[in-house]
């Protein structure tokens, strides 16, 4: 594989990106494959960028089928409600998305994530999920790790106003160390975003929620456990506003100019791993439209 040349049509398709990281990044971008699974808006926003810029395929994974909040920042779903009748959100993001591109092979998978198996991943140089339980992350990202190739494991999420990509290119491992750091250890100015984001992932899988199934309503119990969380780790609940859990709480919906920002550092991001040109952010992105700063915060078990 490592010795195919770039085809005349793909030469000519991407001059412009050739001009700026070479062929030989192009046709590793030519020749990967990504699985990508939970297509919100941001998610949708980071297909369409990997699509333009000429990845070898591009396999969804979403089952769902299309609701009201599922459009609210989904470009790739049709407006008219006639198509959606029997197709998944997997099945109409696909057919949209290959229009982008047509040299970029677009499938869909079928099935729930957490039961693929080490070889299914196997297939892929770049896995990037989103809208799932904190255990199916780990799942996933543990099968990554056990197969005989590096594969470059991605989440996203983004709720609200605020959005989360983290990285692990197998420097990192989702749980066991970057999110099981005693907070003592974190920066001391570490992201508000990183630990109230962790104290709702952890509300939602002992409530046994799927992600985003929490309201307003729920912030006393988040409160008490933010309570009990920052007393084990001898941390101060100050760094976790109530104002912040809110929000993350209400993030049903995103909103699109968020996720046009999450979607482009995520696909920077998995280009970069791919065609080796450039150096990744370790290990996590944080985006609060509120204060419109990105914060790269590097967290490991020390």
């Amino acid at each position: 594989m490592d010795g195919e040349e770039l085809t005349e049509q793909e030469t000519a398709l991407y001059d412009r990106q050739i001009r700026v990281w070479g062929a030989d990044a192009q046709r590793r971008l030519s020749k990967s494959h990504i699985l990508v699974s939970g297509l919100k808006g941001s998610v949708v926003e980071f297909c369409k960028n990997i699509v333009l810029a000429g990845v070898g395929s591009v396999t969804l994974n979403d089952d769902r089928v299309v609701t009201e909040e599922l459009l609210s920042a989904n470009f790739l779903v049709p407006s008219d409600p006639n198509v959606y009748t029997g197709k998944s959100l997997a099945e109409l993001c696909s057919d949209s998305l290959k229009d982008f591109n047509p040299m970029v092979r677009v499938e869909v998978q079928q099935g729930e994530l957490s039961n693929f198996g080490v070889d299914f991943f196997h297939k892929f140089d770049a896995v990037v999920i989103s809208s799932c339980s904190l255990s199916t992350k780990r799942s996933v990202n543990e099968k990554c790790r056990k197969s005989l190739k590096r594969i470059a494991f991605y989440t996203v999420d983004c709720r609200d106003s605020c959005g989360e990509i983290f990285v692990d290119l197998q420097d990192y491992i989702y749980t066991k160390e970057a999110i099981s750091a005693p907070w003592k250890s974190l920066p001391r100015r570490v992201s508000k975003l990183y630990l109230a984001l962790r104290v709702i992932e952890k509300f939602e899988e002992l409530e046994g929620r799927s992600p985003r199934e929490t309201s307003a309503a729920d912030l006393p119990k988040v409160q008490r456990l933010r309570k009990e969380l920052c007393d084990a780790q001898s941390h101060d609940e100050s760094q976790i506003p109530d104002a912040l859990l809110e929000r993350l709480l209400k993030g049903r919906t995103e909103f699109p100019p968020v996720c046009a920002i999450i979607g482009g550092i995520l696909g920077q991001e998995v280009i970069k791993a791919i065609s080796g040109k450039g150096d990744p952010l370790k290990n996590f992105f944080f985006y609060d439209a509120m204060d419109g700063k990105g914060i790269i915060e590097d967290i490991c078990k020390p």
